[in-house]
């Protein structure tokens, strides 16, 4: 018998600095009623789903971002989204920024069971951006200044009958995330992210570039480990800055299932069979059976290549 776990990827349009967490959790309550109604089992919203993407903005005063952090999860403004998911009984994933009692500040994302409780935290371990106000950048990404890498590593819980793991946006990118999830035996990864438009870095990346390199992290990461990947975006144009939407969710043969083709609030429901994960990790990705981990010391041994561009090491 198959093993079916029906995903709701629930993107968010754009929040603005202005909008309050009510208004905000009102939305995701809006979007989890639905996907309820279309039969989802777990609803998976984005990184930083109770706020702006508010690294984009400098604060000589780092302080002074901490107003778009949690200090309890739940706390008093996210408490009427456990409750309607514990009366809906749904699980659901979800990213924010959280500061700890010790005055620490993470970019951390929860799986909560149909009961209400958190059942696994994740932090993000690859912070892209910078830390200092960069005057050559189109746009700022201060992730660097207001998070500290994360520090939990890349578990993978028992959750909802199958493997389930956390990555947070810039995660996606790096293939050491999906692989040691994959050496677990992960069988669905869920991703949030809120990733611009534009690259900081270049003017001539297009829109359809980026959406390229999201699509090809994604779909190589769930090839690669045969597992389910559920990418959620936070998208549009909050406060003139925008983010790309590409909501989707690929299979562990790495082709898409669904994709969002807006940036507004939406849902995109897939029953993901996480038994179909087992082909893969049973013949051309049966790590126990292929891999050679004599050969790979390097990639915990270094960072960089150690010489410069151009040159063999």
């Amino acid at each position: 018998m198959s093993r079916i776990l029906t995903v709701a990827a629930a993107q968010l349009g754009p929040i603005h600095q202005a909008d309050d967490r009510a208004s905000v959790v009102s939305r995701m309550i809006a979007l989890m009623e639905q996907a309820k109604m279309r039969g989802a089992d777990f609803v998976v919203y984005p990184e930083l789903a109770l706020t702006t993407f508010f690294p984009r903005w400098h604060y000589e005063d780092r302080a002074q971002a901490d107003r778009w952090f949690e200090t309890a999860m739940p706390g008093p403004q996210t408490q009427p989204l456990f409750d309607r998911a514990r009366e809906l009984q749904i699980a659901m994933n979800f990213g924010y920024a959280e500061l700890t009692p010790e005055g620490r500040h993470f970019n951390s994302s929860i799986l909560v069971d149909k009961t209400g409780r958190i059942a696994g935290k994740y932090r993000k371990v690859h912070l892209p951006g910078h830390a200092e106000y960069d005057p050559s950048r189109a746009h700022q990404h201060l992730e660097k200044r207001y998070f500290e890498p994360g520090d939990l590593g890349f578990p993978v819980w028992a959750f909802e009958g199958g493997l389930v793991g956390m990555a947070i946006c810039n995660d996606r990118r790096w293939p050491e995330t999906y692989r040691i999830m994959g050496l677990q035996g992960v069988e669905m990864i869920v991703l949030g992210y809120n990733t611009p438009t534009a690259n900081g870095h270049s003017s001539t990346e297009t829109l359809a570039d980026r959406l390229f390199h999201h699509r090809l992290s994604v779909q190589a990461g769930a090839y690669q480990n045969s597992t389910w990947v559920v990418a959620v975006a936070k998208a549009g144009v909050e406060d003139g800055h925008a983010l790309f939407g590409g909501t989707l969710i690929a299979g562990p043969d790495g082709k898409i299932v669904g994709e969002l083709d807006h940036e507004e609030d939406g849902l995109l429901v897939h029953a993901c069979d996480l038994d179909a994960t087992r082909f893969g990790k049973e013949t051309i990705f049966n790590f126990a059976a292929h891999r050679r981990v004599e050969h790979y010391g390097l990639i915990t041994s270094r960072t960089g290549s150690g010489a410069p561009l151009g040159r063999a090491v």
